[in-house]
């Protein structure tokens, strides 16, 4: 979420206006006693190539400051854009991504196949996994919009305004792990939030059976690049995103929760964080997933081995830079006992989604084991004099799995 570098390269173009008004026959004869300026048509450089730029004004014989005015007046094309292949127009499917248009050509939806390197001991995906998949969906989603510019999911707008996309809050539901191998479908689509926010959601759903995996939810605001300030939404990126906008939610959440921060009284505490390279993302700060590992590592081995993640709620403070030291604070929720979870009628039993015979749940003792300790955590990263991000997550007992009907 902070600056990034910009690779920065030019097209040339030194056709006249006359030219490049004819046939592209015509105009190959109109140039043909120039070569030297076709080779200069055809050249892409970037602003460290000066020797390039000196040879080639010396065989057309262009003057130096010509050349800068032509360099300056033509710089529309980047070399990011040429090997990224960012399309300026909207388009409606992506066959290298396996992505489509969806909901009446505002959303998006791609299809993933689940990677070795996406999974865990127990052959299903990992929370991080899912996290970066969402990222990746998000951003492949503005590129099939046309409005990808060269930042992080920024649009041309925002580039010319300086501002940057920055998460505010997220939160994750998980109903089921997709496994290794499974191929499955993510929708993701954006709408308002407040005057000046954006809301970003998405599902993940078994392409076999149709059954919605996780849904998650975020609020993205703009900051300033130079000054790191949160930017009101300039009306030229509103004209940009707000046709994008879908009124729908993937979680319906009327009062946000709010998240108690910890102190150094926590149960669990880890003072010796300290980011590593690897860490950083494109914006080179440290990247959302990394702080989610941060969180979960602070939870005893014990409770992870016996538990499955299932919720996760993230608030996000501030930036977390590669030079920063990071302290994780985690807190059991002595009143977070999943015993609402829990609906008992004549014969079955609702447990977390699924249903078991009330015998089963009972003689097992998973009821009991429920009461034996809490089923949320708290959790705060911070540094020595800010926050960087509260967290929440929710818990429930590792069942095993559970075939689908299609």
């Amino acid at each position: 979420m902070a600056a990034y570098l910009r690779v920065i390269s030019y097209h040339v173009n030194c056709s006249s206006s006359s030219s490049s008004s004819s046939s592209s026959s015509s105009s190959g004869n109109s140039n043909s006693h120039e070569p030297h300026m076709q080779t200069l048509n055809r050249i892409k450089y970037d602003r460290s190539s000066r020797s390039k730029v000196e040879l080639l004004r010396h065989k057309a014989g262009v003057a130096s400051t010509s050349l800068a005015s032509v360099v300056a007046d033509k710089a529309y094309m980047t070399e990011v854009h040429v090997r990224q292949n960012i399309p300026t127009a909207k388009r409606f499917v992506d066959p290298h991504r396996q992505g489509l248009i969806i909901e009446g050509g505002v959303g998006y939806r791609q299809t993933v196949v689940i990677r070795s390197y996406e999974v865990g001991p127990d052959k299903t995906a990992t929370l991080e996994s899912l996290l970066n998949l969402f990222q990746e969906t998000a951003l492949n989603h503005v590129w099939m919009s046309g409005l990808l510019s060269n930042g992080f999911g920024a649009t041309h707008g925002m580039m010319r305004n300086n501002l940057i996309w920055v998460v505010s809050r997220m939160q994750v539901q998980v109903d089921h792990y997709p496994v290794w191998g499974e191929v499955v479908e993510i929708d993701t689509w954006v709408g308002a939030s407040g005057k000046n926010g954006m809301r970003r959601d998405w599902l993940i759903r078994s392409q076999a059976t149709g059954h919605i995996f996780a849904r998650a939810t975020s609020t993205w605001v703009m900051m300033n690049e130079a000054t790191r300030r949160l930017s009101k939404m300039p009306e030229e990126v509103r004209a940009e995103i707000s046709p994008w906008f879908i009124d729908k939610q993937a979680i319906q959440e009327d009062v946000p929760e709010k998240i108690l921060k910890l102190d150094n009284k926590a149960k669990y505490v880890n003072s010796d964080l300290k980011p590593k390279r690897s860490d950083l993302d494109m914006n080179h700060h440290v990247n959302n997933v990394k702080y989610v590992r941060w969180m979960l590592e602070t939870i005893p081995d014990q409770f992870l081995e016996t538990h499955q993640l299932c919720g996760i709620i993230l608030e996000y403070r501030r930036e977390c830079g590669g030079s920063d030291k990071v302290q994780a604070l985690c807190q059991p929720d002595e009143d977070g006992i999943l015993k609402e979870g829990v609906k008992q009628d004549s014969r079955i039993t609702l447990l977390n989604g699924f249903s078991l015979a009330s015998e089963i749940v009972n003689g097992a003792g998973l009821i009991g084991s429920f009461e034996k300790g809490p089923l949320r955590y708290t959790h705060l990263l911070q540094t020595e004099n800010q926050e960087i991000v509260r967290g929440r997550t929710t818990w429930k007992e590792k069942l095993p799995p559970m075939p689908f009907s299609a």
